[in-house]
């Protein structure tokens, strides 16, 4: 059927048997869910049942390439992720940059699916066709950075992408990431599942080609497209992601001190603009990626001195306002150390403001946390971090993640902010509404981007009132389908509007790459990834009560700020809930109904149940 960008082959793993296993993708699964999280989404929904422990043998690391992986098209860098997850206790998919995705291609497979546990720390290495496991016990306690070097010394290959996990994955953070050639699958306990299996990392290299249908026009095209990326993302590559800081503050929707205020006093000194200045070294870019996002940063002087790392929004938001930080340079060392321990910054900033608010109230004492941890101590939240990556004294609490604390420290359950257990990104719902329905509808928990980045139609360019409550729900499902389609092509959000990808999806890209016109199904095929999520999830258990937020957002308005005296009331909140379930085709619970399923080509669902 496809004639181009897919091998049409899966890689299974087992690490209890030892079995490597080359199976045939079936081509129905990329007509319906294209690649990607789509086909990660279906293998979960097939092998992973609703009651499978997150950290079992039988949980799986399923990835999975799309179709536009590792081509010569801008940022074709991204490979998706799913699993259950051990913080959140459901349904969880993640994507990465990075090289894995592009060399497991030219390494002949569209997937990998990881299965069972190994006896002793294993690593998988893949060369070409030959696919062996390995011992990696020398290897269990390094930190990424220097098992990656390591890896590529062990399997004779320093030309290949290396995925591996953190000292914090195997001694138990819930936390835990994996990180990717520097970057990461970031939320939600990837990390976690990976140490589990006693699977230290992935080492892949491949030298293939990946069947291109009109390669020479594609190669054009590529060529085109890079200059227009670079061209219409001049702030990205100047700033990267960092540029939202000061804005998201100015509109008074940053997080600030655990979101009890949506201004932060401290916003002068961790600005794009200030970072650049007193902070930057120099652009990094991702696999084929012509914009360059990423901003490297070196600490010279003070009490972290020599720390550096790439902090991007969330990581800045996450240890700067929500943790009431002004020191960029803790900021900095925070990063690097969560990426040396293979921590998720998002989740380890917004859970440490979360103590630091505990700590405020007399919830947590000083000998309890083995420290002071106040709103605005830079050093004592690297110091915190330091313990969550050791996971040593209280710190080995807060790894585990808000679920787990809820069940040992009921009492700071309100002070928790988080939708389904995932902590809530950087962004204030009080002051644009969309973002909270974005955040309590997202299929992996409180989330931007699988949830649904309304920060443009809402705040940049005033297409929606940000306190409006009708429309938010059509908007959201829009924003979300889309994402869904682009998580499944193997590209970078960043770049897709250069190739014709948004929520009215243009040209003929994929055409040319797979001799099959997607253009005029993306959408569909992004709301039929998403509804699948959605049975995913309803099997473990979530209902309409998941998706609602936490009582501050709902019940206390905003101290301050252009937003101030805002909040998004219960009322209000279902009025977006409501209209959001009926422009999905779901009844009033959140289930998709069956007309619905039969629509969108996921009968399948219904027979099974």
């Amino acid at each position: 059927m496809f004639k181009g960008g897919y091998l049409g082959k899966l890689l299974r793993v087992n690490l209890s048997n030892g079995s490597i296993v080359v199976e045939n993708v079936d081509p129905d699964i990329y007509r319906l869910f294209l690649g990607g999280r789509g086909a990660a989404a279906y293998y979960y929904y097939r092998e992973i049942g609703p009651d499978t422990d997150p950290l079992s043998p039988d949980n799986k690391l399923i990835f999975f390439t799309g179709p536009l992986t590792g081509l010569s098209l801008p940022s074709t860098t991204k490979f998706q992720l799913a699993t259950r997850s051990p913080m959140t206790g459901l349904y969880l998919c993640s994507n990465s940059s990075g090289r894995v995705g592009p060399h497991l291609k030219f390494a002949g497979y569209d997937g990998l699916i990881v299965e069972g546990r190994a006896a002793n720390p294993v690593f998988i290495y893949i060369n070409n066709d030959s696919v062996d496991v390995r011992d990696a016990s020398s290897l269990w306690e390094e930190r990424t950075s220097r098992v990656e070097k390591r890896l590529k010394e062990l399997a004779g290959e320093p030309r290949a992408a290396v995925m591996s996990i953190g000292p914090a994955a195997f001694k138990g953070a819930d936390l835990a990431c994996i990180m990717v050639d520097g970057r990461s699958f970031g939320r939600g306990g990837t990390g976690r599942v990976m140490a589990s299996k006693n699977l230290k990392a992935v080492v892949v290299y491949g030298s293939g080609k990946i069947p291109v249908y009109e390669a020479e026009r594609i190669n054009d095209l590529g060529k085109t497209a890079a200059q227009r990326a670079r061209e219409g993302k001049p702030v990205h590559t100047r700033f990267g992601t960092a540029q939202y800081t000061g804005v998201m503050n100015e509109f008074g929707c940053y997080p600030s001190y655990n979101f009890r205020t949506g201004v932060f006093d401290g916003i002068d000194t961790i600005t794009a603009e200030y970072m650049e200045k007193h902070y930057k070294v120099k652009n990094l870019a991702c696999y084929r990626c012509p914009v360059a996002c990423a901003q490297l940063c070196e600490v010279k002087e003070g009490p972290f001195k020599g720390f550096k790392s790439d902090p991007e929004y969330e990581t800045i938001g996450a240890f700067g306002g929500q943790c009431g930080v002004s020191d960029f340079g803790a900021i900095v060392a925070a990063n690097s150390l969560c990426d040396e321990y293979g921590l998720d910054t998002m989740s380890t900033g917004t859970i440490i403001a979360y103590a630091m608010e505990c700590y405020e109230l007399g919830l947590f004492t000083e000998k309890e946390l083995g420290m002071k941890l106040p709103f605005g101590d830079g050093e004592a939240m690297v110091a915190m971090v330091k313990r969550m990556g050791e996971m040593e004294g209280f710190g080995a609490e807060l790894a585990r993640g808000f679920r787990y604390l809820a069940q040992k420290y009921p009492a700071t359950v309100p002070y928790m902010m988080h939708a389904k257990w995932m902590p809530f990104a950087a962004y204030e719902p009080r002051g644009f509404h969309g973002i909270g329905l974005s955040y309590g509808t997202s299929s992996r928990g409180a989330c931007h981007n699988v949830g649904g980045w309304t920060i443009r139609d809402e705040l940049l360019t005033g297409e929606y009132d940000p306190f409006a409550i009708k429309g938010k729900g059509e908007l959201v499902k829009v924003i979300q389908d889309t994402r869904a389609y682009i998580d499944s092509l193997g590209i970078c959000t960043v770049v897709r509007s250069a190739m014709g990808f948004t929520d009215k999806p243009t040209g003929n890209v994929l055409e040319l790459v797979t001799g099959y016109d997607f253009m005029p199904e993306l959408m569909t095929i992004g709301e039929r990834i998403y509804t699948l999520e959605r049975l995913i999830l309803g099997r473990e258990g979530v209902t309409r009560d998941n998706d609602y937020l936490p009582d501050r957002i709902m019940k206390e308005k905003l101290p301050e700020g252009p937003a101030r005296g805002h909040m998004l009331s219960k009322e209000m909140y279902d009025e977006m809930l409501d209209e959001y379930y009926r422009a999905r085709g779901w009844d009033k619970e959140g289930r998709p109904t069956p007309e619905r399923l039969q629509e969108l080509g996921l009968e399948f669902c219904l027979r099974e149940g």
